[in-house]
């Protein structure tokens, strides 16, 4: 099954419907580039279609005035900044004691609970440990009972993904994920996105939906879900 992201997406700004109107999204900018300004027009678009303000400032004006504030990664003060994000505001769940799932996480919860899967007891295996994928996708993984392994490329032991039953890419490395590494079956959450000759791509090739129960592609699988949970999160803090 090829998992229909902004199906998803939709039905949880759906969901959201007026509640959110006339609340702020605080978003803090490092050196603007393409990338973070393309991630930030993505989060504008939909806080439009929920009421939701956009407000790009300083940080300490952005928590003092928000509802939810977001530090856009990567950022030359990341480590500081997020630290001092307070939880009841810290959308992206990155900051200490998140009240929170990270969007990721979220979005990953999302896919599991909508296709009934049973997590527990099942191993599981993260490529990548970084902040906004690898890390809170194992933390999930491993509060819903799964046995999980964290596995970066660079170590070079991908073996471990030939018995995995779930499977989450976090690494940005297009495509280098085949389909033989994989075990028939196996649910493969693709969150890795890179660029590959001008177009966005995941970790793993196409060709991997075929030996996949579930697949998330990219673009159009947790992408779209994950800017969703933020609004989603923003609505359970304001709560």
């Amino acid at each position: 099954m090829i998992i229909n992201g902004k199906q998803i997406a939709e039905e949880i700004i759906t969901e959201l419907g007026e509640s959110l109107r006339g609340k702020k999204l605080g978003i803090v900018v490092g050196t603007p580039d393409p990338a973070t300004e393309s991630f930030v027009k993505i989060k504008t678009r939909v806080a439009e279609r929920l009421g939701v303000e956009v407000v790009r400032g300083e940080f300490n004006d952005l928590v003092q005035n928000c509802d939810g504030v977001i530090v856009q990664l990567p950022h030359p003060d990341a480590e500081k900044l997020i630290a001092a994000i307070p939880p009841q505001k810290d959308l992206d769940a990155i900051g200490p004691n998140p009240l929170v799932l990270a969007p990721v996480a979220g979005a990953i919860a999302e896919i599991l609970n909508r296709n009934s899967v049973e997590v527990k007891n099942k191993k599981a295996v993260v490529v990548g440990a970084g902040r906004l994928v690898g890390a809170p996708a194992a933390a999930l993984l491993k509060e819903l009972g799964a046995d999980v392994s964290v596995v970066t490329q660079s170590e070079g032991n991908l073996s471990a993904l030939k018995d995995a039953d779930i499977v989450v890419l976090g690494a940005g490395q297009p495509g280098f994920i085949k389909p033989e590494m994989l075990k028939q079956g196996v649910i493969l959450i693709d969150a890795g996105t890179s660029e590959a000759g001008g177009k966005l791509a995941g970790d793993a090739d196409p060709a991997c939906a075929d030996v996949a129960s579930i697949f998330t592609p990219v673009p159009g699988g947790i992408g779209p879900i994950a800017v969703a949970m933020i609004f989603k999160n923003l609505s359970q803090l304001s709560k």
